[in-house]
């Protein structure tokens, strides 16, 4: 099943001239996977490869798929049951793309650049603001009489309108079967990325570029072009060497070894994903986190220097950059769709991000917070009602063990 989408990205930078349509081959050679790169990046990604899809005749599944099945029956996946579909043999559509696609034998693999320059999620910051995931700050320009006032955007959006354009010179170019995927494909895209020699997948379980660092979106087209038997794909060499920031770093030990993430403690599942309430011993470790998590990638030393992304389409929009808590708070439905219509924050919805918002006001031991807390003691939504509870008694009984009360993680230690 192919994505759709009803917004537009634009890229803003311009690759040298592209190469010429006037051949047609039937799978993949160093000269086509060279074509086709160029025109991603024409189109406004920053890096593009090609992995090889497993033959379908083989006997044993894929050790990706074998790994994949583990982490699902081992309970990883908490509530994600879009990540747990099988097919009518019970397979895992997520653990093999040709258990949905049996055509499918190559991945073109994109990645997008979405680092800002702006402060990190452990920096300094305002008492009583909060923090929202760096990918989830982009904007674009209203109109062309305000430039300066930006409107949401999401990179799902994005980054299916550039692959929409890709695949329309791939298939013109040569006739093959596709898909486009962002986020939502029967595929695992990090893993895919790294066959393709993007980038190696680090202890975070990021993936990580030499030269771009992690601050990565990936996107992906499924085709049925096999890759030519004598292209030897390389693998990006594993760089992460002896460091454990990320792992260290993580308030919630969602990172329980390297390159394995419980998904179940992860900040970004349980702010984003996890619809009911969130367990009372993992709240205090949220701490301020209210949509996401960057923890783990900024402390880690290949974003140090990464690049800092620029696109008319993803500009951060500076209300979303630690943002005021009460401020958001007082969203009522109209305002919340005003500021958020259109982003990934938009998906959640206000009654999860007021949960959210009542356990980073519990964490900040600030009593200003009271009042909003105890209207929200009230509310019809009763997780948020219980959270608010919660909260309040963790402000004002710093000492009671309910409250999980935890000394901060210093993630640069």
């Amino acid at each position: 099943m192919a994505c759709t989408s009803n917004r537009h990205g634009s890229a803003t930078h311009q690759p040298a001239p592209l190469p010429s349509e006037d051949s047609f081959e039937t799978e993949w050679t160093p000269d086509l996977e060279h074509w086709i790169r160029q025109h991603a990046l024409h189109i406004g990604f920053d890096a593009a490869a090609i992995a090889r899809v497993a033959s379908p005749d083989a006997a044993q599944p894929t050790l990706d798929a074998t790994r994949f099945a583990d982490w699902v029956e081992a309970g990883r996946a908490g509530e994600m049951d879009y990540l747990k579909r099988r097919d009518d043999q019970g397979l895992l559509l997520r653990g093999d793309v040709q258990i949905a696609m049996p055509w499918a034998r190559s991945v073109i693999v994109c990645a997008l650049n979405y680092n800002a320059d702006a402060p990190r999620s452990i920096d300094s910051a305002a008492p009583g603001t909060g923090w929202i995931a760096r990918y989830a700050w982009s904007g674009k320009p209203g109109s062309d009489e305000d430039p300066t006032t930006l409107i949401p955007t999401d990179y799902h959006d994005e980054l299916l309108h550039r692959l929409r354009l890709l695949e329309s010179h791939l298939t013109a170019r040569v006739p093959c079967q596709t898909r486009c995927y962002v986020d939502t494909g029967p595929l695992v895209e990090r893993t895919a990325a790294a066959h393709a020699g993007l980038g190696w997948i680090g202890k975070n379980a990021c993936l990580i570029n030499q030269q771009l660092g992690s601050w990565l979106l990936l996107a992906v087209i499924v085709t049925s072009l096999p890759v030519a038997v004598d292209v030897t794909l390389q693998p990006a060499a594993d760089r992460c060497g002896s460091c454990t920031r990320c792992l260290d770093a993580c308030p919630t030990n969602a990172l329980i070894a390297p390159r394995q993430m419980d998904a179940s403690l992860c900040i970004s599942y349980l702010t984003i994903e996890k619809k009911r309430s969130i367990p009372t011993e993992l709240r205090a470790p949220i701490g301020r986190q209210i949509f996401g998590c960057d923890i783990c990638q900024d402390v880690c030393p290949w974003n140090r220097r990464a690049p800092i992304a620029a696109r008319d389409n993803m500009t951060p929009r500076p209300e979303l950059i630690n943002p005021s808590l009460e401020s958001l708070a007082a969203l009522d439905n109209p305002a919340f769709r005003r500021l958020f219509k259109g982003s990934p924050l938009e998906r959640t919805g206000k009654k999860r991000l007021h949960r959210n918002v009542a356990i980073a006001m519990g964490n900040s031991d600030d009593e200003q917070f009271l009042p909003r807390l105890r209207a929200w003691q009230t509310a019809e939504d009763p997780v948020l009602a219980e959270t608010a509870t919660w909260a309040i008694d963790r402000i004002l009984n710093p000492t009671n063990p309910s409250a999980t009360r935890e000394e901060p993680h210093n993630p640069l230690c």
